[in-house]
């Protein structure tokens, strides 16, 4: 299989737009539109497509996240952090565009979020991190962007993929977790592909 995207290449920047926050002296909400993706050359034997976005470079540590005077270090241990899971997508879509499925930031969560016929999306970890925030605290559902801390020295990765499954739909609620889906998934995956892009709101950062 092959995943690519006419938003950004292969590891290369997230363009803002698509991100859940923006670089403004620190920091800005963003425009949080979904990338373009699109796939091709799944098995013939596909019933269904899973899309998840992972970033796999979060300080496993809040001490210094987004504190003035402070950076992050790039050498603190990092943690993943779940930007969007999507299961049961028809396996006659192959594509995606730009803004399809989020086209701005949702205080408190989307509730339904945009998708392909039949499809279910599951929580993202903005969940947990708005969790103690009065204005933004909410089940987050679908897709939310990029926004690394902006005193944060590690260029960030995030993975974008796409699952061939062996079955039609998986047995998942709306607001599933992605334990849930990685169980549900077991055993049934064809092939994959994988698509990173990078983001940094510190100037200094290169990359």
């Amino acid at each position: 299989m092959q995943l690519r995207s006419d938003s950004f290449q292969n590891g290369q920047r997230i363009p803002a737009t698509c991100g859940f926050g923006k670089a403004a002296d620190p920091f800005a909400l963003s425009d949080n539109r979904s990338p373009h993706l699109a796939w091709k050359d799944a098995p013939h034997a596909t019933r269904s497509f899973v899309l998840t976005c992972i970033d796999t470079d979060v300080p496993s540590r809040g001490d210094d996240v987004n504190q003035p005077g402070r950076t992050v270090p790039a050498e603190l241990p990092r943690v993943e952090f779940v930007h969007w899971l999507m299961a049961n997508i028809p396996a006659e879509c192959a594509e995606l565009g730009e803004g399809a499925c989020s086209d701005e930031v949702t205080a408190r969560g989307k509730r339904d979020p945009f998708g392909p016929p039949g499809s279910v999306q599951g929580l993202n970890d903005f969940t947990g991190w708005f969790a103690g925030d009065a204005d933004m605290a909410g089940d987050y559902l679908g897709y939310d962007g990029p926004c690394p801390p902006w005193n944060d020295t590690l260029l960030h990765h995030y993975h974008f993929k796409v699952y061939a499954l062996d079955v039609a739909g998986l047995p998942l609620a709306q607001g599933f977790s992605r334990a849930q889906l990685q169980a549900a998934m077991a055993g049934h995956v064809l092939d994959e592909a994988e698509l990173i892009g990078t983001c940094s709101l510190n100037p200094t950062v290169a990359g």
